[in-house]
């Protein structure tokens, strides 16, 4: 490993360099991952089968979604016991086997926290809804009815993330819950000592059996404005509007953050949080910044929110490679020059699969594109985070996939609110089906493609979500036996990051012909007291057609060797230093030189 000792006036010091800032994060999303007992629905033991999969793809952490115990309202989101595993997916036992057996293997493992809410079904919840008066009402946020010409009425009009009010009527106690999610997600209430505490409680008890950190699920959400007031109207055709302004990052998040991260230090873990609803890099700093003591890094969802509506994630709308590029540079060079920590990610179990929405996912670019996309995440500065099939290039769902095969509520509860407010209007109805298929959650819940077998190797029993049909070609087992596949070019973006950290991983970011509108380009250069010498050029044409780039001589004197290629051949033919270069349809290119 090269030292990165200080040399300089402005060294990196050997005090920010961290473990989680040199590893590679590989998401296992259960249910969908490997099903060992033949019951449709992936669970811990099909998990602990494929390690050394992950292990060979160069993976150091494997961070599971949640596995505790749920109803599955909102596939483990909703979460009954913290102490307890959902049995679907296994016992506390294989929890332990899980652990070692990732230990062993010299990786380590996080589990998802989701702490801003549980299920209706914790007894916490139970005894809070059961009288004014019990001793667990206050763990959730209760408020009385506002009433308007004789009606009752939520306290605010804030909305749901999936759909309709944020806040549902209990009948026995005439007062109405918080629920920023599905009304079976009720929201903890933070305010309430008690309440951070039992979270502590948690977080040592997993962190003692061998858990290595955790994803903390919406976490900036924890701390509300006290106030409730109501939000601002952003889509006229809702009596439900966003109430972000005052829980996105909430007046008190700091302080529960700070002593969360006083547990993670004593035991040096990982973390992750996911923060919704931010785009300020100023605001995600105060959490990651390196001597804040909160968390490591965070999700922000800048780049997987540029084809989102202004009111509606299913709402079309066009991104384009300025967009991305003027995002990316924000984040790459607020958080290096602030000492933060970026999260990178394009896939994970809310979003839809990136050769899909940012690429193309056409049989003859397919290949090309994630093997690009590959390159553009595994070139920046931060921790990767590597979604289950995103290491092979899977796509989203067919174009003919019909609505009966989704199983998402978030889809479903919009399809509902639209067939009631728009029941005749089938374009509207073509278009959100249309938007489904490239955004839904479902997208990237599709059973993993082991093998060309029953179920692609998933299962021997009948999937809880269809598989896609095209896992007869693309599959892992196909894709480890040839070395030219989005697997191995995975796996090698991921040798590159660890051989080259001083540049790759801890460098500085520069963008390289930013007004281009069909090449991404940019510099990565070595940190200040950092002994490597070597300074990479990215290369990225986003165009399903060729393109044809000059490379800017003030910009690059020496483009360096060709380390990197989606097109073979060009690890042979090189760049020239001066004049154009041809690029072939979505071609990703990595140079190394001394810089």
């Amino acid at each position: 490993m090269p030292s990165l000792e200080s040399t300089s006036a402005e060294p990196l010091q050997t005090s920010l360099r961290k473990w989680w800032k040199e590893s590679s994060v590989y998401q296992v999303y259960p249910a969908s991952f490997c099903d060992s007992n033949g019951d449709g629905i992936g669970d811990i033991q099909g998990i602990i089968s494929k390690l050394d999969y992950i292990k060979s793809l160069g993976s150091d952490i494997v961070w599971l979604n949640p596995i505790f115990s749920s109803p599955q309202v909102d596939m483990g989101y909703d979460i009954s016991d913290y102490y307890g595993i959902h049995p679907q997916y296994g016992t506390v036992e294989d929890v332990n086997e899980l652990a070692a057996a990732v230990h062993s293997r010299h990786m380590k493992l996080v589990l998802d926290l989701v702490v801003n809410h549980t299920s209706d079904q914790h007894p916490w919840f139970q005894e809070s809804r059961s009288s004014v008066t019990n001793a667990y009402r206050d763990w959730y946020i209760w408020r009385k009815p506002v009433f308007r010409d004789g009606e009752k009425h939520p306290p605010n009009n804030w909305r749901s993330y999936f759909g309709g009010s944020a806040w549902t009527y209990d009948e026995r106690t005439e007062e109405y819950y918080l629920h920023l999610f599905a009304r079976e997600q009720p929201d903890l209430n933070w305010e309430n000592p008690q309440v951070p505490a039992a979270v502590h409680e948690i977080i040592r008890y997993w962190l003692d059996r061998g858990a290595d950190g955790f994803r903390m699920d919406v976490i900036n959400f924890i701390s509300k404005d006290q106030r409730f007031p109501d939000a601002p109207i952003a889509d006229p055709e809702s009596p439900w509007q966003s109430g972000k302004d005052f829980y996105a990052c909430g007046p008190r998040l700091h302080g529960h953050l700070r002593d969360i991260g006083r547990i993670l230090k004593e035991y040096d873990a990982f973390s992750v949080g996911e923060m919704l609803d931010v785009e300020n890099p100023a605001e995600i700093l105060k959490a990651v910044g390196h001597d804040r003591g909160e968390i490591n890094m965070a999700f922000h969802f800048e780049i997987v929110n540029m084809d989102h509506g202004p009111t509606d994630k299913f709402a079309n709308r066009k991104w384009d490679l300025q967009e991305l590029k003027s995002i990316v540079c924000k984040w790459q060079n607020f958080m290096h020059d602030n000492h933060g920590w970026n999260a990178l990610y394009l896939e994970n179990h809310d979003q839809g699969r990136s050769v899909s929405r940012f690429a193309s996912d056409r049989p003859e670019h397919r290949e090309l594109s994630a093997k690009l996309l590959a390159t553009f995440l595994g070139c920046q500065s931060g921790t990767l985070f590597v979604y289950q099939g995103q290491e092979l290039g899977m796509p989203n769902v067919p174009q003919d996939w019909p609505l009966d095969n989704y199983r998402d509520i978030e889809t479903l509860n919009h399809w509902k609110e639209l067939i009631s407010r728009h029941p005749e209007d089938i374009s509207m109805h073509e278009t959100a089906l249309a938007e489904y298929r490239l955004k839904s959650r479902d997208n990237s819940r599709t059973p993993m493609q082991w093998d060309d077998s029953l179920n692609a190797g998933f299962s021997v029993g009948e999937p809880w979500i269809p598989v896609h049909c095209d896992y007869a070609t693309l599959n892992a087992a196909a894709q480890v036996k040839d070395p030219g596949s989005v697997y191995w070019y995975w796996s090698e973006m991921l040798r590159l990051r660890k051989e080259y950290l001083g540049t790759l991983v801890y460098g500085s970011f520069a963008l390289v012909d930013p007004e281009n509108q069909d090449v991404f380009a940019f510099v990565r250069s070595p940190s200040p007291g950092s002994s490597s010498l070597e300074r990479a050029l990215i290369v990225l044409n986003f165009r399903p057609y060729e393109v044809t780039w000059a490379l800017p001589p003030k910009a690059i004197s020496n483009p360096g060797r060709v380390v990197l290629s989606n097109y073979p051949g060009r690890t042979e033919t090189g760049l020239e230093p001066s004049g154009s270069i041809s690029l072939g349809p979505m071609e990703a290119i990595v140079c190394l030189a001394e810089g």
